[in-house]
This record gives C-alpha cells, structure tokens and sequence, in this order.
C-alpha cells in the first residue's frame, strides 16, 4: 500500500471516532499529568533530613615554600585525616607542627593521595635519606590513585613508604576498590559513633580508564555533615574530569568546594560549578600568585570569572609569609558545627579574597 493510501486511510479511521471518545481520552490524559504532579508534590518519599550534630573541621594549610600545592587536614570526631600532602619535600614540618596541635595520639586513620604529582605527594614519599609522614605517623587506611602514567623518583618512593606503612599494619585500598566496595573497603566511611559525619569516595571514570592528563585521575572525596553539609574536594581534576564527575555521581550543592587545581584556569568549570554551587570555595596552596595579567598564575582570572557568577565566598591558602610571596588568607579553617554552623577562621588576612589589596590590585570580579 503506497504511503498516500496509508495517510487516507488512517484520516478515514479519525474521522469515524466519536466526539465522546475523543473527550474521554483528553480527559484521562489531564487526570493523568495532574496526579503524577500531585504525587510528586505531597506524597513521593524523599530522603528525610538528618540534622547536623557536633563538629566538622577542614583545615587548609600554608606549606612554606615557594611552590603550589595541597594538604588538607580534617578533623572529625576521633579521626584525623589528611588529604594530599605537598607541596613539596621541605613542608613536611610545616605539615607536622599543624597537624600536632591538633592531633592526641600521632595516628592518622584516613591518608587519600589524590594523584602522583609531587605537589600532592612529596611529603608522603619524602625527600631521599630523610622521613617521610609515613614515617613520623601511624596510618590506618591509605586510599589513593588506581591508575597513573608517572614514572617519577618521587612517585617511586611513595610506592615504598606506602608499602612500608601497610607492612606496618596500615590497610591500602584504591579509590575504585572504596567505591566498588570491594576486598573490605567502603565507598562511605562513617567518621562520627552516630554517623552523621561521613566521607564518601565518588566516582571518577578515570579510575579505571586512561588518559594523558594526569591530573584526571584524581581521587573525588565528598565529606557530609547530617545530610544538608556538603564538602566537595576533587584534586587536580579537570574540565573533562568534572563532566564525567557530574555525569556519574548525584552532586547536589555544597557547602565548601575546594578549587580545582589550586585555581588554575584548567579546572573549576561551568558544569561542575552550575550543579554544586558552593557557598564556600578555598582554593589551596596557589603560591604562585605573582604570575599576573594574562599568564598562569594561581588564582587564574578565568577561573574567577566562573566562581564570580556564584554567591560564593572565596579564600586562598598561599605560601609562608617569610617566603616572599604575598600571604593572603594565610592558612584556612572552614569549620562545620551543629550549634554554630559554618564558619571560616584564618591565619592571615580575613577578608574574602576580591576585598583583599591583593586582589583590587592583582584581579578582577566580573
């Protein structure tokens, strides 16, 4: 039958459908979309809230030196733990004298080395003849990278510490192993005895998927205080990074977001931003601010073009005062707790970044 026929005939056939029929399928169609709408309104269950209890505590240190890098320390509960840590072989005591005033029983129970950069992992691998954090600190758990490209000495040598810590009685888990719940570890791990403090490992198809940008493989960790406190921390990941981290992972908006890749221009895109919409963003160990104008320095104009589109109060972790770089922020303590809510301490300056003379002299917020 040739196609005008097909068109007569199914004309034909509309034409014989009574007026009431008609209706009545109209009709059912309205009651249709009104009481999925209704039921989507008042009675669909939806995760109830849990109320933040006690205190929550992300700590973004200044290293000491010239160079950009992170090291983030969370207290939670009895737990300490330390997220990266650079930015290079001489923060080690800078790292430790912080983290000791704070810490009861020299006992980490959570290491996560994001990836194999030196700026991420020099002070766990530690400069050659001398101590690694490995070495001045028990470990319980070390999650790190499943995949890399690095060839590196220091790369090398955190592979050695690392497995010196686990000979030592420390367990060692990729965060693909955490996120798949396999061979013992967890995906979420509760930090608190009632569990309303947890840290989540969010997936990252560049776990187990290559690519030449190293800092793609970077592990995604979300920490959640009750259920409405977000705090999203993503390493060096990037804009193809971010998109499979959207793509993969139900992000809802948070309440502190460090920024990817220390500020860089490469990282803390649109798509990322639209969806998690932090209220709160550090952007953690950019040393190299005195690289202005157009070049590559840390804060990247570029990237504070995206975070101005947002109702974002941002602060920036830089080097030591003593080292010759501006000292901004200083160190940055975002602090979660129940009764108080969050807050931000700092070491240095305590303005928000665009009022800081640094700022009005070096940067613009569109």
């Amino acid at each position: 039958m040739s196609r005008t026929k097909q068109v007569k005939k199914a004309v034909k056939r509309l034409k014989k459908t009574s007026p009431t029929a008609v209706f009545l399928a109209v009709v059912i169609f309205i009651l249709a979309v009104c009481g999925y709408y209704i039921y989507n309104k008042y009675f669909k269950q939806t995760d109830p809230v849990i109320e933040a209890k006690g205190e929550v505590s992300f700590h973004f240190m200044m290293l000491g030196n010239d160079a950009s890098g992170d090291c983030t320390y969370i207290k939670a509960g009895e737990n300490d733990i330390l997220i990266d840590a650079g930015s290079d072989y001489d923060s080690i005591g800078h790292i430790m004298n912080y983290v000791d005033d704070y810490m009861t029983d020299d006992k980490f129970e959570f290491i996560i080395a994001t990836h194999a950069h030196l700026d991420h992992i020099a002070c766990f691998a530690g400069k050659k003849g001398e101590n690694s954090l490995f070495d001045e600190y028990e470990v319980d758990t070390i999650i790190d990278f499943p995949l890399t490209n690095a060839t590196s000495a220091v790369y090398n040598r955190y592979l050695e510490e690392r497995d010196a810590e686990v000979e030592k009685g420390a367990v060692h888990y990729t965060a693909l192993e955490c996120y798949n719940n396999q061979n013992g570890a967890k995906r979420v791990y509760e930090l608190t005895d009632d569990g309303n403090v947890k840290m989540e490992i969010l997936y990252n198809p560049y776990y187990e998927q290559k690519t030449s940008n190293e800092n793609d493989y970077s592990v995604c960790v979300q920490f959640s205080h009750g259920s409405e406190r977000l705090f999203l921390f993503t390493g060096d990941l990037e804009e193809d990074g971010e998109e499979l981290l959207v793509q993969n992972n139900d992000l809802k908006e948070v309440a502190l977001f460090k920024a990817g890749h220390h500020g860089s221009y490469t990282a803390s895109h649109d798509l990322l931003l639209s969806v998690i919409k932090p209220k709160i963003c550090v952007i953690s160990g950019a040393a190299n601010n005195k690289d202005i104008g157009d070049g590559y320095g840390f804060p990247n104009q570029l990237f504070i073009n995206r975070i101005a589109k947002y109702d974002t109060s941002v602060y920036m972790t830089t080097a030591a005062t003593n080292s010759g770089y501006t000292a901004i922020n200083g160190s940055v303590v975002v602090s979660s707790d129940a009764e108080k809510g969050i807050t931000v301490d700092c070491s240095g300056e305590k303005s928000v970044l665009k009022d800081t003379a640094w700022f009005k002299a070096n940067r613009n917020w569109n």
